[in-house]
C-alpha cells in the first residue's frame, strides 16, 4: 500500500515580523537620511521617518528603537563608511601635496555624487551650534581624514613643497570652504551668477587650479 508522503510544514512567520527585513531596513535608512537632510536631525520623528516611507511609525521602532539608536546606525552605517573610503584616498594618493589635495576634493565630489544629501547635513548638523553630528566629526571624522591631511601637508611643508606662510591646519580649512560650501549653496550661486552654464566638472577644475596656484612651495607654478 503505497503511503502518501508527508506535506513539510511551513514554521509559522511570528506576529509582527515584517517581510523581507534587509531591504525593509535600508529603505528606513534611506527615508531617515533624507528627512535629516530636509529639515534637521532634531526635527525628525520616527512619524516623520514613518510618513516618508509610507509605513507605520512602529516599523520604525522595530527596526531602530529610540531616536538615538536610530542615529547611532546612520552614523555608523551611512556617514562612517564613506570617510573610510575618503581615509583611504588620501593615504593612497602619495606625499606629493597636490596630489593630497586633488584626491581629498575629488573624493568629496565623489561623495556628494553619490549621497547628494551630504552637503546639506553639513550646514545643518556640522556647522550649527547646536548640530547633532558636531561631536561625531571633532571625534570620528576629522581624526580620520582632516588631522590626517593636515599632518601630511606639514611634512609636505618641511619639505618645502608647501610655501612656509601656509599653516596646514587652515588649508584643511580652506579646503574645506572651497568644496562643501560651494556644493551646499549651488543652487543660490547658480541663479546669482546666471551659472546654469558650469557643471561639476567645471566646479571641480576650478578648485583644483585654485588650490594649485596657492600652495606655493618649490613646486609652485
Amino acid at each position: 500500500m503505497a503511503t502518501r508522503k508527508a506535506k513539510k510544514k511551513r514554521e509559522p512567520r511570528r506576529p509582527g515580523r515584517p517581510r523581507d527585513e534587509a531591504n525593509q531596513r535600508e529603505r528606513l535608512l534611506d527615508a531617515a537620511v533624507a528627512c535629516f537632510a530636509a529639515d534637521g536631525i532634531a526635527a525628525t520623528s520616527q512619524r516623520s521617518i514613518a510618513l516618508k516611507a509610507g509605513v507605520t511609525p512602529a516599523l520604525v521602532n522595530y527596526y531602530f528603537g529610540s531616536t538615538q539608536q536610530l542615529l547611532d546606525t546612520f552614523v555608523a552605517e551611512r556617514m562612517l563608511p564613506v570617510v573610510a573610503t575618503l581615509r583611504e584616498s588620501v593615504l593612497a594618493a602619495g606625499t606629493e601635496p597636490r596630489a593630497l589635495l586633488r584626491a581629498f576634493v575629488q573624493g568629496i565630489y565623489g561623495v556628494v555624487d553619490r549621497y547628494p544629501w551630504w552637503p546639506a547635513l553639513w550646514v545643518k548638523e556640522v556647522l550649527n551650534d547646536r548640530g547633532a553630528l558636531r561631536d561625531v566629526l571633532q571625534k570620528q571624522i576629522a581624526p580620520q581624514v582632516a588631522q590626517v591631511l593636515a599632518t601630511m601637508l606639514a611634512a609636505a611643508q618641511k619639505r618645502g613643497d608647501v610655501s612656509a606662510d601656509l599653516d596646514p591646519r587652515l588649508i584643511v580649512v580652506s579646503v574645506m570652504g572651497l568644496t562643501m560650501f560651494p556644493l551646499a549653496a549651488e543652487p543660490i550661486w547658480r541663479r546669482v551668477f546666471a551659472a546654469d552654464d558650469l557643471d561639476r566638472d567645471a566646479l571641480l577644475r576650478h578648485t583644483l587650479a585654485v588650490l594649485d596656484h596657492g600652495l606655493g612651495g618649490a613646486h609652485a607654478r
